[in-house]
């Protein structure tokens, strides 16, 4: 019995010994998994709606708050349990669909200034201003939609003389795929310097006119597809709250059938909205950048 023992603890070691002269892996750093690009989606849509002073769980709290107070008002007009359940669930998706439409606005309005805003920094640059003052002439005579978040890049340069790290302020706050490429072209410019940074301006400020001349081109012909998306989900819906006003005409909806017939028919609406979306949506630029 010893001496089984004693063997095995000596093979133990020398597993050990044999563990110990391989070098550990490093963990890896690849890109995040389903969960994280949502969840960094979600805060990219949640600053550029302007809220970044709210959390991901206030919004979530947000939701459920209005999806209750949605589904008693609706229960108390229609008095059917199932039609205010369906509604209070309309109730909760409002708050999403608001913040993403939101940020929707907000990023197609950075489009449009983003060139202006790129040319004004290249002309600064060559008539001799340094890099992080050519920026902070942004927060005063740049484009109204900048001049916030460049005006808290000039706050943040001054207070610590830190051009990096107020960079890094600038793309968080900004939260675009725009703002990442101009940070990481301005940083590569600041930290190897050379003559280049002029025309990798003017050619950035050129390729984000002609994406803007073919998106709003793109989105003139989609905006059909969406407006009926829209009107194809919201019209069941606006007949049911018609026939609200109707108390015999939702007593069907008491019934097992009745509950039915509203989960199917939530289910065909969301389904046949997200594939017309699908369908006619544009791409959307990704910050591989942040």
């Amino acid at each position: 019995m010893t001496g089984s023992f004693l063997g095995l603890l000596l093979g133990v070691g020398l597993a050990l010994v044999w563990w110990s002269l391989w070098p550990a892996p490093e963990p890896r750093s690849g890109a995040p998994g389903a969960v994280g690009r949502y969840r960094d989606r979600w805060r990219d849509d949640v600053l550029l709606a302007g809220l970044g002073g709210l959390g991901l769980s206030t919004l979530a709290a947000l939701s459920v708050l209005v999806a209750a107070v949605v589904a008693v008002l609706a229960a108390a007009v229609t008095g059917v349990p199932a039609i205010a359940v369906a509604f209070g669930l309309m109730g909760a998706a409002a708050v999403p669909v608001t913040v993403r439409a939101r940020a929707r606005r907000r990023r197609a309005e950075l489009r449009e200034v983003w060139p202006e805003a790129i040319d004004h920094v290249a002309s600064a640059v060559r008539a001799g201003l340094a890099l992080p003052e050519a920026l902070v002439q942004l927060s005063d005579r740049g484009p109204g939609p900048l001049r916030e978040p460049f005006a808290a890049f000039a706050l943040d340069y001054r207070a610590t003389g830190r051009f990096v790290d107020a960079l890094d302020g600038l793309k968080d706050r900004m939260a675009d795929p725009v703002a990442d490429r101009l940070v990481e072209a301005l940083r590569i410019a600041r930290e190897v310097g050379g003559t280049d940074l002029g025309r990798l301006l003017r050619t950035l400020s050129e390729f984000l006119r002609a994406d803007g001349r073919a998106r709003a081109e793109l989105a003139a012909r989609q905006s059909w597809t969406v407006n009926a998306a829209r009107l194809a989900l919201a019209a069941p819906w606006l007949v049911l709250l018609m026939l609200a006003t109707r108390g015999t005409a939702l007593e069907a909806y008491r019934e097992p059938g009745g509950v039915v017939v509203l989960v199917v028919g939530a289910v065909a609406s969301l389904l046949a909205y997200r594939l017309m979306l699908r369908i006619g949506r544009l791409p959307e630029e990704q910050r591989v950048l942040r």
